[in-house]
């Protein structure tokens, strides 16, 4: 056994703050349940998302590479455990729930389609006349509606705090304080409906610090993962990391303190410290905002007008940055080109043999679809194809249109 005279009280955390979401004072679920004896809510609806078919599926979905091009290229599900345990340790950093930050962590990325943001594309284009295709909605509608796995009532009823983080991650959907990005996408059309109706997940106001500790933590995911996962493709090369701010300098240490190093073991280190700066920098950040508006309760959160988990301003350049230098190594290089086009078509071709021939559709689906009008129906064969995985939709547009599997893909 090792000795340690470290001090690990450091590593606790503060303690639950005045204004994390506390699950004694949530509002509840949709459909009323008996409280579990031996798990929060936030536990349970962690517990549902792990134990779901989505779930599940995200095994087989692609981040970047397609299912084929090798086992150890990350996948949707191994993005949503990276982010989740990087979401985790930032909310108990600063005194927030960690298990409603790590609940929506692990939903976040269940309402993808097969072959990511391509297939997400050619879905949405598909349904255009219909309302489009938006992978943020597709996980509120698998957690609200189309996970059945409960007697009483369909999808996982998961508490309203986990609901509105899902919708509002990114901020507020509208009034004033509405982002850029949520007012492009024209989301909060989509679940307008379903607060007018069911239960006010208030829009307009920002979510949980919870729901944006998610969120960052995505981010600091996924730049970091796609820089691991696009060196061991050789998309790019280490040379190449020089242009990067933050990642650059860093992988520069690296080889200098480890000259001779292997490749594969420089890479994992210089990404660990790009991970740890941002996660440092995002706590830091946090933490001073937290100092100057004292928010006594979650409802202040909500109301603060602006976020309050953020990046400092040199970070957040920093986060840019990495991401305008895998969009152009990474996103746009040849290989992934040629593999997201025939992802387009895969979905495309898809979309367009169900909508024509409806009976092509499974006989649990079909009856969905069946009896409905057009858009109701298109609905349907969106969800089904959305729910594919990569492998599945590939086996299935070779088995419907006859064509061999697509080499570049």
């Amino acid at each position: 056994m090792i000795n340690s005279t470290s001090d690990t009280s450091v590593f606790r955390g503060p303690g639950p703050q005045a204004f994390a979401s506390d699950p004694a004072n949530g509002r509840g679920r949709l459909f009323p349940e008996p409280e579990s004896p031996m798990r929060g809510p936030y536990q349970r609806d962690r517990d549902r998302i792990i134990h779901s078919t989505a779930f599940r599926r995200l095994k087989h979905k692609t981040q970047v590479f397609v299912f084929h091009e090798g086992d150890h290229y990350r996948t949707r599900l191994t993005h949503s455990i990276e982010v989740a345990q990087i979401a985790r340790a930032i909310a108990r950093a600063v005194g927030l729930d960690e298990d409603l930050a790590e609940a929506l962590a692990l939903a976040h990325d269940l309402g993808h389609t097969p072959f990511g943001h391509a297939g997400e594309e050619a879905l949405d284009e598909a349904m255009s006349p219909w309302g489009g295709f938006d992978h943020n909605v597709q996980t509120f509608r698998i957690l609200t509606v189309l996970e059945r796995r409960y007697a009483a009532f369909d999808g996982l009823n998961l508490t309203w705090e986990m609901l509105e983080g899902i919708v509002k991650h990114n901020g507020p959907l509208i009034g004033p304080g509405a982002t850029a990005k949520n007012q492009a996408r024209n989301t909060a059309a989509a679940f307008a409906d379903f607060c007018a109706r069911q239960v006010d997940l208030r829009l307009e106001t920002w979510p949980s610090a919870e729901a944006q500790v998610a969120a960052l933590a995505d981010d600091i995911a996924y730049n970091n993962h796609d820089i691991d996962d696009g060196l061991r493709a050789e998309l790019f090369a280490i040379a190449d990391m020089a242009e990067a701010p933050l990642a650059g300098p860093i992988f520069a240490r690296v080889v200098a303190r480890f000259p001779g190093l292997e490749a594969s073991r420089v890479i994992h280190e210089a990404v660990r410290h790009i991970i740890n700066e941002m996660v440092t920098d995002l706590v830091s950040e946090t933490k001073r905002r937290i100092e100057v508006a004292q928010p006594q309760s979650a409802e202040a959160v909500r109301l603060l007008g602006r976020p309050l988990v953020a990046f400092s301003d040199a970070m957040e350049g920093h986060n840019r940055a990495l991401k305008r230098f895998l969009f152009e190594h990474m996103y746009r290089h040849e290989r992934v080109n040629r593999m997201t086009e025939q992802a387009r078509i895969v979905v495309a071709t898809l979309f367009a043999l169900y909508r024509e021939q409806p009976a092509l559709l499974p006989g649990e689906w079909r009856s969905l679809a069946e009896g409905r009008d057009e858009a109701r129906a298109m609905r349907v064969v969106a969800d089904y194809i959305a729910g594919m995985t990569d492998r599945y939709a590939l086996q299935e547009h070779a088995r419907l249109t006859g064509e061999p599997l697509p080499e570049s893909i």
